[in-house]
């Protein structure tokens, strides 16, 4: 092929694309526009449709919370913060800072996954945008919290029992066939 019909089969290659760019552009032109709602518009909140699992913004339920520190060195970025010191009168662990920077947080599981109660979670929310960053900073000490003991039968108090349910049925969803079962759990 000589140069003279290379250069005219590209002039014709880069019309037809440039026509067939067009054509498409065209046919936008006589569509009629339709926009897809955004989800807060549906029939069914989107948060009502996410699995139990879905990985969202991270919560803590501190009527659960044991102070074990295994969720703050199980997370790889460093965006879990607990402070928790032994108080030497009474002798209990007191949660002086819980603190989730949500901006560094990504949403591995790791830290719902090392927790022995269930109490740090990812909930449905899943909307966290703000416009600083000291916003996405989650503080869920106010003042220092008593830490929760395990007990060793079932729990009898009837105001943290559920929270203790759903926190420990949120951990067997993590559990592997034949691995070892969340603490309180009975092997079948």
């Amino acid at each position: 092929m000589s140069a003279v019909s290379e250069y005219a089969h590209n002039i014709k290659d880069t019309v037809s694309t440039i026509f067939e760019g067009m054509a498409v552009t065209a046919s936008h032109f006589m569509r009629k526009p339709y926009t897809v709602q955004y989800p807060d518009r549906m029939p069914v909140r989107v948060q009502d449709t996410l699995p139990f699992r879905y990985r969202g913004i991270l919560e803590v339920d501190l009527e659960i919370c044991t102070g074990c520190l295994a969720c703050e060195r199980a997370c790889p970025i460093d965006c879990i913060v607990i402070v928790a010191d032994k108080d030497q009168q009474t002798r209990q662990l007191l949660l002086s800072q819980f603190d989730i920077d949500i901006a560094k947080c990504m949403y591995c599981g790791l830290c719902s996954e090392a927790c022995p109660t269930g109490s740090i979670h990812h909930t449905t929310e899943f909307e966290g945008a703000d416009y600083s960053l000291e916003s996405l900073i989650r503080r869920f000490v106010k003042d220092p919290v008593i830490a929760y003991k395990a007990k060793k039968g079932p729990e009898t108090d009837p105001r943290i029992a559920p929270i203790l349910s759903r926190g420990m049925a949120y951990l067997d969803q993590w559990a592997q066939p034949g691995g070892e079962k969340p603490a309180g759990e009975e092997p079948a």
